[in-house]
């Protein structure tokens, strides 16, 4: 099962899908658009950062409620500090990156002024309390690397 908002994501999916594409449902829409389940598993990859905390909860907790119990869920965002200061010195890293890895330097910094600007990126913290709060449990951080978290728990 599969869902997505973007419908060249799901053709994306069909794409890469190849001969295993008649064993896949691809729903066009969010998450109350899904079979209530129950399902084995879940991933919610890339989404999550652009959803205010308050609607970054209900959804989880609606993936939650679509798990069998101890289901794994698999989560990966944009999470980093979001203090003044701190969000300021991880956004300029973000930008420095992407200029170090061959990006042109004014769209790193229309790239970087976009997400400061439109993306409401939670700390880590506020990140792991929500999905404590959506129902899971064992809530751990797999992966991390420069404004990009992966988190891993259970329904």
């Amino acid at each position: 099962m599969g869902v997505d908002p973007a419908s060249a994501m799901l053709r994306e999916a069909e794409r890469l899908l190849g001969p295993a594409r008649d064993r896949v449902t691809l729903v066009e829409g969010y998450i109350d658009d899904a079979p209530s389940g129950p399902f084995d598993a879940a991933t919610c990859l890339l989404t999550l950062h652009f959803l205010a905390a308050p609607e970054r909860e209900r959804t989880v907790r609606s993936i939650h409620a679509r798990l069998r119990p101890g289901a794994p869920f698999v989560a990966a965002h944009a999470s980093f500090p979001q203090g003044v200061s701190a969000r300021r010195r991880w956004l300029d890293r973000y930008r420095a990156y992407a200029v170090a890895s061959g990006v042109d330097a004014e769209q790193a910094g229309k790239a970087r002024a976009a997400v400061d600007a439109h993306l409401p990126a939670l700390d880590p913290g506020d990140d792991e309390a929500i999905l404590r709060a959506g129902g899971f449990s064992e809530v751990e951080v797999f992966f991390a690397a420069f404004t990009w978290r992966g988190w891993v728990a259970r329904a």
